[in-house]
C-alpha cells in the first residue's frame, strides 16, 4: 500500500501498575516527513518511542512502523528503523570509525558494506578528519553527529530521535537541524521528540502534543498556532486622519495614537488579511505586521505546564 503511513498507531495504551502512561494514542506519520511529539516531562513521549521501537510492549492498541506490526513482527520493525536516544550510544574508548564498524557488526551487515557506509557517513557528517580519533576526544556536537551517523549505518526507512540535541550549544544544534531536514528530504521518515519548541517549529511538518498520556492536539505548526487566541495584525498609518478613518471602518480596535497603529485580532492567514484590508475602504496603510502565537503559547495553553528547557 503506497499511501500507508510510515508510522500508524491506534488506541495505544500503556500503564505501570496504577499509573497510566499512554491512554489511547492515535498517530499517523506520512513517509518522508518530520513528525514531532511534544509534551511536558512525564507526558509519555519516551514511552511512545520505546513502544514503537519494540523496546517495550503496549498493553493495548496496535502500531505499525514501516508497514510492520510492532507486536507481531518486532524483528522486521527493528530492521527498518534507526534510533538515537537521549543518551549517546557512542563508545568513548573507540574511534569514530570503530564505533560505526561496531554498529555494522551489530546489524549483521557485510564488512565491505559497513566500510563503505561508514566512509560515506563520516564524510556526510563532517567527521572524516576525526575518524581515527577516540570519540572521547570529540566535542559534544561531534559526539551527537557520530551518534546519529551510527543510527543510519543500516540505511533505515524510519529514524527515531528522542531529544537528540539536548545539551548542545546553538551552533551544534542548528548543524543537527540541517542534517535532520536533509534526511527527510532524502525520503527518511523522522520521528522527533524534543523539549525545544523552536526545534519542533523549525523542523516538523506535523506536530502532536501529548499531555498526561493523551494527545491534546495535532497539526502543522501553523495550524496549532491558530488554536491559541492572541493573534493580530498591526496596521500603521501616515497620519492621525488615516488612523481615525481606519478605526471607524474596523469598529474601533485598540489604537496607539503616538505610533499611529491599530491592533486588529486576526489569525494572520492570507484570506483574513485581505478581508481586513478590503474593509479599509481606500485608507492607505503604510506598514503591516502579523503577530501570531508561537509554539510556547500553544504548549502552555494545551498542557497548562511550564516549558522546561
Amino acid at each position: 500500500m503506497p499511501d500507508r503511513p510510515a508510522i500508524q498507531v491506534r488506541g495505544l495504551r500503556k500503564a505501570y501498575r496504577s499509573q497510566t502512561v499512554l491512554d489511547g494514542v492515535d498517530l499517523d506519520v506520512p513517509a518522508g516527513t518530520v513528525f514531532s511529539l511534544l509534551g511536558p516531562n512525564g507526558a509519555g513521549k519516551t514511552t511512545t518511542v520505546n513502544v514503537l521501537t519494540t523496546l517495550i510492549r503496549a498493553d493495548a492498541g496496535e502500531a505499525f512502523v514501516a508497514g510492520h506490526s510492532v507486536a507481531a513482527a518486532p524483528a522486521a520493525v527493528r530492521a527498518a528503523i534507526g534510533v538515537t536516544g537521549q543518551f549517546s550510544a557512542v563508545d568513548k574508548l573507540l574511534t569514530g570509525a570503530e564505533n560505526l564498524a561496531m554498529m555494522g557488526d551489530l546489524q549483521h551487515l557485510p564488512r565491505a558494506c559497513t566500510r563503505q557506509r561508514a566512509a560515506e557517513l563520516l564524510e556526510r557528517f563532517d567527521l572524516a578528519d576525526a575518524a581515527g580519533r577516540r570519540a572521547g576526544t570529540y566535542s559534544g556536537g561531534m559526539v551527537r553527529r557520530l551518534d546519529l551517523a551510527m543510527s543510519l549505518i543500516g540505511e533505515p526507512r524510519v529514524l527515531f530521535l528522542d531529544e537528540p540535541t539536548t545539551g548542545l550549544d546553538p551552533r551544534s544544534r542548528r548543524t543537527l537541524w540541517r542534517i535532520i531536514r536533509g534526511l527527510a528530504d532524502g525520503g527518511v521518515t523522522v520521528f522527533l521528540t524534543t523539549q525545544y519548541l523552536e526545534e519542533a517549529d523549525e523542523l516538523a511538518d506535523r506536530i502532536a502534543v501529548l499531555d498526561r498520556g493523551r494527545l491534546v492536539a495535532q497539526g502543522t505548526p501553523a495550524e496549532l498556532k491558530r488554536l491559541v487566541p492572541g493573534g493580530h495584525v498591526s496596521l500603521q498609518f501616515a497620519d492621525a486622519a488615516g488612523l481615525a478613518a481606519a478605526a471607524r471602518a474596523l469598529g474601533d480596535p485598540p489604537a496607539n495614537p503616538d505610533a499611529l497603529t491599530l491592533q486588529v485580532p486576526s489569525d494572520g492567514s492570507v484570506a483574513a488579511v485581505k478581508a481586513l484590508l478590503d474593509r479599509l475602504d481606500g485608507t492607505t496603510v503604510t506598514s503591516l505586521s502579523i503577530h501570531t502565537p508561537d509554539l510556547d503559547d500553544v504548549f502552555l495553553a494545551l498542557t497548562a505546564e511550564q516549558v522546561t528547557a
